[in-house]
């Protein structure tokens, strides 16, 4: 049972309303957590320019899986893991790729597990990573400009991932397919 009300176009906030129609628009249907989120226009507003920003960072598909994924799953999102597998199988991401970071076992890819592994670094030190966290992304071909984008991943799934756990978001029909529990 959700704790937190999932509006509709119709419930919503004043502010909320034109940025529900625009994800009906683009989803044709309104995921459960934009209609939890739109109960604070400034969150879903937060929101919607945080994935914005972070879908345009350096990072391809695969990139962006890992670091959604990586802390979907650190942070146990009983709703954001079944939804970033729907998104990244549209994204035509490898299954294993996505089968792994649902197990949290180690990428194949040495260069993605890099990116898996100073991601969870970041979470959980909240931050505070060591030099050798740092140099193994760096060797790994990575730079200064994507361990900020990390942050900005991080910043958007928190977002998400706490207000699912507060309101019990139910998974939306179209993730169904992809429940997940840690």
């Amino acid at each position: 049972m959700t704790t937190l009300k999932i509006h509709t176009i119709e419930t919503a906030p004043e502010k909320s309303k034109e940025i529900l129609v625009q994800a009906e628009k683009s989803f044709g249907m309104i995921p459960n957590i934009h209609g939890i989120l739109a109960g604070s226009p400034q969150l879903l507003t937060a929101y919607q320019t945080l994935n914005k920003l972070f879908t345009n960072t350096s990072f391809d598909a695969e990139e962006l899986t890992v670091v959604w994924q990586s802390i979907n799953v650190e942070h146990a999102c009983h709703y954001c893991v079944p939804a970033h597998t729907g998104i990244a199988k549209m994204m035509k991401v490898d299954d294993t790729i996505i089968e792994a970071l649902r197990n949290e076992t180690v990428l194949e890819n040495p260069k993605l597990e890099a990116l898996r592994t100073l991601t969870l670094a970041v979470i959980r030190t909240r931050g505070n990573v060591t030099p050798e966290d740092l140099k193994e992304f760096y060797t790994a071909g990575y730079k200064e400009q994507q361990v900020l984008e990390i942050i900005l991943g991080v910043s958007q799934k928190v977002i998400t991932n706490y207000t699912n756990h507060i309101a019990n978001t139910p998974v939306d029909a179209a993730f169904k397919d992809f429940t997940w529990e840690k």
